[in-house]
């Protein structure tokens, strides 16, 4: 078997995977909205594409480059959001009478042709057309357009390689930072910040369009593959051969938990989660990065001025830690389901456990906005609104997803694990618990004030947040209904 024939035969078994698995009825719904907002983006792209073009038209074609250098850092965060590293579905192929090596640059080159990478023609293609129009060779423009997409893919490719040494260690997070720090603060620092972005800019202009920027892609491009060809191959065969290294410590213990009977119980699994798990204590750190940067942003730049914009980061803070870990609600605990289902109302203390475990959680954010607070940009009015508006209406409407989740979550995600599983009233809620506040706030605050519109959102909140017994005995007794489904489902996504 060649090469060409393992990499048709991979992505035909990479199809089948997604058709077979379970969520694969929800996960269409799911991509429907995708598709929609990508649709809104592309529109949105081609206009960028359109107007930058008009602007370079008879003049230097290299005007691209200086937009592209910040659509890729964009482009970067953006596939945390949903693209795998290469090496996620390695383990299966390891033990067969294929090459590794084989295998993994096959998983490589799918990254490098996946058809998120040709997103970005929506705004190259406008431009390249305006700027053939305006006298631009046609030679010419294709090499612009063939120099762009190869951008693309060398991002692709460090994009594979931060995130999987991320997935390893957190304190890989030094390596963009890194680059794109030294990348565009080194001639801040020698020529001054007026002075160093001329340069910067000039730069680019000079060498964005020319063989040298070409070559150095292409080498950057063939560096980038074998690196993250040889570390994918050898994480895989580490972590099949189990080889990690393991430090035993005593059994930490939360023992003034334990006079809350079984709801401190499940307290301290919800805390011994989050220190343990890899995939949940890396969502509670880049919770922590995130919104400390966003609070630096807001107290000390103009960067946010508007209200909606104040308005939409300040519900920000306050849900992120819920929605990235409550979304999948049930999911950890689908490994061990039928537990829990044997003694009564086991459940519904587990519910309340996680409950209580985040709305205390929510003191991070709370310490983390002081900074905006000091400096006027946010209310006490507004943070106290938004945060009673979390522990009531945003975790009841998340809670509800306990009842319908049915699908087991690894309780410690690797390189050669799933994706995350999204169906349609995960993202249906998703969108509410992140938009319809802030629209209700703004609704609010325009008709009877900011004093009155905060007020009564925070009577509202405090009042879903009192009520959190009723709704969590509803959730559970709704949960006991469809307890046979549910644990259907659990089992065959193990």
């Amino acid at each position: 078997m060649n090469r060409i024939e393992l990499y048709k035969l991979l992505r035909r078994n990479m199809k089948l995977s997604e058709k077979r698995n379970p969520m694969f009825e929800q996960n269409k719904f799911g991509k429907l909205f995708a598709y929609l907002g990508l649709a809104f983006m592309s529109i949105y792209f081609i206009a960028i594409g359109t107007f930058v073009g008009w602007s370079a038209r008879g003049g230097d074609e290299s005007a691209i480059f200086i937009m592209m250098a910040f659509l890729m850092i964009l482009d970067f965060f953006m596939r945390f959001g949903g693209q795998q590293t290469p090496s996620l579905l390695i383990k299966p192929y390891l033990l067969m009478p294929i090459r590794k090596s084989y295998i993994v640059d096959c998983f490589i080159v799918m990254a490098m042709m996946n058809s998120y990478n040709v997103i970005w023609l929506t705004v190259v293609l406008p431009y390249a057309f305006i700027v053939w129009c305006g006298g631009l060779g046609g030679w010419e423009t294709i090499a612009l357009i063939m120099l762009c997409e190869a951008i693309v893919i060398l991002n692709a490719l460090w994009y594979m390689l931060v995130r999987t040494l991320v997935n390893q260690k957190m304190w890989w997070w030094a390596l963009p930072i890194a680059v794109y720090g030294s990348a565009i603060g080194i001639p801040l620092l020698v020529f001054g910040v007026e002075k160093g972005f001329i340069k910067l800019v000039d730069f680019i202009y000079e060498y964005g369009f020319t063989w040298a920027c070409a070559a150095v892609a292409g080498v950057l491009i063939a560096v980038l593959f074998v690196v993250n060809s040889w570390l994918s191959r050898r994480l895989a065969d580490s972590e099949v051969a189990a080889e990690e290294e393991k430090t035993f410590s005593p059994t930490t213990r939360f023992s003034f938990l334990e006079r809350f009977g079984m709801i401190g119980e499940y307290l301290s699994l919800e805390v011994k989660s989050a220190m343990r798990n890899k995939a949940i204590r890396q969502r509670y750190i880049q919770g922590l990065v995130v919104i400390t940067m966003l609070s630096l942003l807001l107290a000390f730049t103009d960067t946010y001025t508007g209200a909606f914009a104040v308005n939409i980061w300040c519900l920000y803070c306050f849900v992120f830690f819920g929605a990235v870990n409550l979304v999948k609600i049930m999911g950890p605990e689908g490994n061990y389901i039928d537990f829990l289902f044997t003694h009564r109302e086991s459940i519904l203390d587990l519910l309340r456990a996680k409950y209580y475990f985040f709305c205390i959680v929510l003191v991070l954010p709370l310490l983390l906005l002081i900074p905006p607070i000091v400096s006027g940009r946010f209310s006490i009015l507004m943070i106290l609104a938004y945060l009673f508006i979390t522990t009531g209406v945003a975790y009841g409407l998340l809670f509800q997803l306990a009842v319908y989740n049915k699908q087991s979550l690894p309780l410690n995600q690797k390189i050669t694990s799933k994706g995350n599983f999204e169906n349609s009233l995960q993202l249906v809620i998703e969108l509410v618990v992140f938009f319809v506040p802030v629209f209700i706030a703004l609704a609010l605050t325009a008709i009877f004030g900011d004093t009155l519109g905060y007020t009564i959102m925070i009577v509202l909140g405090v009042a879903m947040t009192a009520a959190h017994p009723y709704w969590l005995r509803n959730i559970y007794t709704r949960m006991m209904r469809r307890r046979y489904e549910n644990i259907e489902g659990f089992h065959a996504t193990r």
